[in-house]
């Protein structure tokens, strides 16, 4: 017997594979079907696999994906200061250390408005990953950041305000 993981992540991958076959909007409408059906579950593997990670290997992945799609290290690190507290010395000082992203997260001052940060990243929905994965959901909550900064999305939106 197959169990769930298994089978939507096969389709899942199989979806990528053909998508080169696929009109484009077969291609998204299949995704989001997957995505909406299928819910990701943390586990306590997968939290501390992410909390040993060196975030300075990541960081790099980071701004190579947003330069390619016309963004600037500043506004790279505009967003990660917003959301961690970090300034852009301090942030090189953390990328230096080869700090992990246990510490990544421990040491910053996460935003007050951090709650604001909603949706699917990477096939998790950030708000209903549970509170005893705190780690891993900054984590999303700061990819999700950088996802938006990627596809465009005005600095004044990324950077969340309460509404008056």
């Amino acid at each position: 017997m197959i169990s769930n993981d298994i089978f939507f992540s096969y389709i899942y991958i199989q979806l990528h594979l053909f998508s080169v076959f696929l009109p484009n909007c077969l291609f998204e409408c299949l995704s989001l079907f997957y995505l909406k059906n299928y819910k990701m579950k943390v586990t306590a593997e997968k939290n501390e696999k992410v909390a040993n990670m060196i975030f300075g290997s990541i960081y790099p992945h980071y701004l190579s994906r947003l330069e390619k799609n016309g963004r600037t290290k500043k506004e790279l690190n505009q967003v990660i200061e917003w959301f961690t507290g970090y300034n852009e010395e301090m942030l090189q000082t953390l990328i230096d250390e080869k700090v992990t992203f246990s510490t990544f997260f421990d040491k910053a001052k996460i935003h007050p408005n951090e709650y604001m940060i909603k949706g699917v990243v990477c096939g998790y929905r950030i708000e209903e990953i549970e509170d005893e994965f705190v780690l891993y959901k900054q984590c999303r909550q700061m990819e999700k950041l950088i996802d938006e900064l990627a596809k465009g999305r005005k600095m004044e939106k990324i950077i969340r305000k309460e509404k008056k």
